[in-house]
């Protein structure tokens, strides 16, 4: 006996599968790709109430980078096995969004701004990552090296370079945010750059930009003139 919570009490044409089949994957809206994900709901929730439940979390879709499986497990009738099909699929989106940039040659600051913006989206800390390059301004790797509170990072040189040396990088774009939404370069900013362009020089890997991302806007040093 089919149960009341089961998505087969829906007309097929309604059923997410079945519209993923006839109009593509494009179609489903994000409760239903939640409905696909975690399969069924159990006897006292419908899977498409689950979907609700979870998309209640968030204010956009792309806070679901954001959840984990403590907040996850709040909601009745998400067991470990849907909790960890849900955080294996953001996952892996995280990572192939990671790996999209991964060849493409770097012609400009913004190129850079447009793909860390969604990384940075809602990201309450300062993370610094490293780009690498090889000769011809391609990316080698894309590395967060630190991360650190709202205020401030601490980021140290030498891991920057040892990671340029181990996969032989000409050179390296710096990135990182302000979570506040200020692009302004602070004081601190300002002496990292200068120190790294500096040791850069002296390693033959030079620092080429440092990026700052804000929230709908982005600071570069090498656009400002500043390296």
């Amino acid at each position: 006996m089919t149960s009341i919570n089961s998505v087969k009490i829906l007309p097929v044409n309604e059923r997410p599968r079945e519209k993923l089949k006839r109009q593509g994957i494009e179609s489903l809206s994000n409760e239903e790709l939640i409905t696909i994900l975690i399969g069924s709901g159990n006897k006292y929730t419908s899977v498409r109430e689950l979907s609700l439940k979870i998309l209640s979390l968030i204010d956009e879709i792309s806070d679901l980078s954001n959840l984990n499986y403590e907040t996850l497990s709040q909601i009745k009738g998400l067991g470990p096995s849907k909790i960890s099909i849900i955080l294996a699929a953001i996952e892996l989106s995280k990572r192939v969004k990671k790996r999209e940039i991964i060849d493409i040659k770097i012609t400009s600051s913004e190129k850079i701004f447009e793909y860390f913006k969604t990384i940075f989206t809602s990201e309450k800390q300062e993370c610094f990552y490293a780009i690498y390059l090889d000769a011809s301004k391609k990316i080698i790797k894309i590395k967060l090296l630190f991360k650190g509170t709202l205020d401030h990072s601490l980021v140290h040189p030498r891991e920057i370079f040892k990671e340029a040396y181990l996969i032989s990088a000409s050179s390296i774009i710096c990135v990182h945010n302000h979570p506040s939404g200020n692009i302004n370069p602070s004081r601190e900013d300002k002496m990292l750059t200068n120190n790294l362009v500096r040791i850069g020089l002296m390693h033959g890997i030079p620092i080429v930009d440092h990026v700052i991302i804000g929230i709908n806007s982005y600071y570069s040093f090498f656009e400002k003139g500043d390296i």
